[in-house]
């Protein structure tokens, strides 16, 4: 009796004990798997805002150097325009420059050296050395050349035309030397009285004879034909 007793007694524990590892595994295994997930997560999520952020970063990046780029050629584009007009400028006055060593020289009909010379004589004979053009021996023949410009839009340069024996027919040339502040267009020219000098188209001799002007040599024209020299 004692035995069995005993026996059952031994059974009873058992049976306590395995309960309780079986409770104790089940219980504390999903607490485990659980926190794991949520750290799994949580790393997941810290890792996704570094990436958003590297990938926002990256492509700041980028379009900070598409504008850095974008400038850099809009930069060089106005750079080179200022350069060539620059440059155009400068010949511009290598004309002028050529046109004053003229000054004094004496007025002859048809002459063309420096011991004589006529209008048209004068304008060819400057515009050849300061830039090679070649334009037409008489000052009818150089009106048809060149671009048409209004006296209001006269440059250093241009050319203007005049008709100073009456009617509209083309007779005499000269260079624009300047224009100031207040619109005053001065003109170098070879005139049959004093021979090259510098008038004002305020004159009341030349004002009312000016009949057009000219821009045979022009920005476009240096573009094409010396901003490679």
């Amino acid at each position: 009796m004692k035995k069995r007793v005993l026996f059952y007694s031994i059974m009873m524990v058992a049976i306590f004990s395995l309960q309780s590892c079986v409770t104790n595994y089940v219980v504390s295994s999903p607490t485990t798997y659980q926190n794991e997930y949520k750290s799994n997560a949580k790393l997941a999520s810290i890792d996704n805002k570094k990436l958003e952020v590297a990938k926002s970063q990256l492509m700041s990046s980028f379009a900070s150097e598409k504008v850095a780029a974008a400038r850099s050629v809009e930069n060089a584009a106005k750079n080179e325009e200022i350069a060539k007009t620059v440059r155009f400028t400068k010949k511009i006055d290598d004309i002028l420059t050529e046109a004053e060593t003229y000054l004094g020289t004496p007025y002859r009909f048809g002459g063309m050296t420096r011991n004589g010379i006529d209008c048209s004589a004068f304008v060819l004979s400057v515009f050849g050395a300061a830039t090679g053009m070649q334009l037409p021996r008489v000052a009818a023949a150089q009106a048809m050349e060149g671009e048409r410009i209004e006296k209001a839009d006269l440059q250093k340069g241009d050319l203007i035309f005049f008709a100073h024996r009456g009617g509209n027919r083309i007779s005499h040339v000269g260079i624009v030397e300047g224009v100031s502040a207040d619109g005053e267009i001065t003109f170098i020219h070879a005139a049959t009285s004093r021979g090259v000098m510098v008038s004002s188209l305020n004159d009341s001799y030349w004002g009312p004879k000016f009949k057009l002007a000219k821009r045979v040599f022009s920005q476009e024209t240096f573009d094409s034909n010396f901003a490679r020299n």
